[in-house]
């Protein structure tokens, strides 16, 4: 049987011996043997617990990997797939509403969103519903300048615009591939002066984006598949 040491799986890896180890102390990977002398003795499984890990971190949010990974070495196999398969239906939902806010930014007459009929004025949690965010999130927008709210005359609480709640459908769909608040602000004030084409081009990125995680995310579960089959071979006798 071909074993290795911490430091040729790092190398093979191109990584620390210490993210080896971090791995370990978070229950990711099989029980590893030591020597008489204490050394660590890893395996072919355990190479490919560590080869998968950071193939699904490419494509997977860290909790995300880092709980089907304890759930694989408690053999509920069935538990890592399902957490999996929830990211993949979040990033196909993610899809769809990049897809149809960049329809809707187009329609100058913007009176309706997702069946909700809009209202003139909306206060922040009406704002925040309909965009499927929390209130913080806008708080934190207004305080950076991209959106501008109003203050109710009736009660002093502030209320968004039509205009402003398609600003902020903007940003909740390109926050992840528009890093730099200036270029946000930029896309912003082209959506005002109704300037389509540079803003369907922010949203083309974030497809293109959402297409190469898919790629990784596909990587990430062969990478999975291929780990699993130790286990469903019998070599889980190293996590005994």
């Amino acid at each position: 049987m071909e074993t290795y040491t911490p430091k040729q799986i790092a190398n093979r890896l191109n990584v620390s011996t210490t993210t080896l180890r971090r791995y370990e102390e978070q229950g990711l990977i099989p029980v590893v043997p030591r020597t008489d002398s204490g050394h660590r003795i890893y395996t072919a499984i355990h190479l490919q617990a560590f080869t998968t890990i950071r193939v699904l971190l490419k494509g997977y949010d860290i909790p995300v990997v880092y709980e089907a990974m304890r759930e694989i070495k408690e053999s509920r196999f069935e538990e890592a797939l399902w957490l999996i398969n929830q990211q993949q239906a979040q990033m196909q939902t993610e899809k769809q509403r990049v897809e149809e806010i960049l329809t809707m930014i187009q329609n100058t007459e913007f009176t309706q969103y997702q069946n909700v009929q809009l209202n003139k004025f909306m206060t922040i949690g009406d704002a925040a519903k309909i965009a499927g965010i929390k209130t913080s999130a806008i708080r934190h927008w207004e305080k950076e300048g991209l959106i501008h709210s109003k203050r109710n005359i009736a009660n002093g609480y502030r209320v968004f615009s039509i205009s402003e709640l398609r600003k902020i459908l903007v940003i909740s769909s390109l926050r992840k591939t528009v890093y730099y608040i200036e270029n946000m602000k930029e896309l912003l004030n082209e959506l005002d002066e109704q300037n389509y084409d540079k803003i369907a081009g922010s949203f083309q990125l974030a497809l293109e984006n959402l297409n190469e995680r898919l790629l990784r995310q596909f990587k990430g579960i062969m990478a999975l598949m291929k780990y699993l089959r130790f286990y469903l071979e019998g070599l889980d006798r190293y996590d005994k």
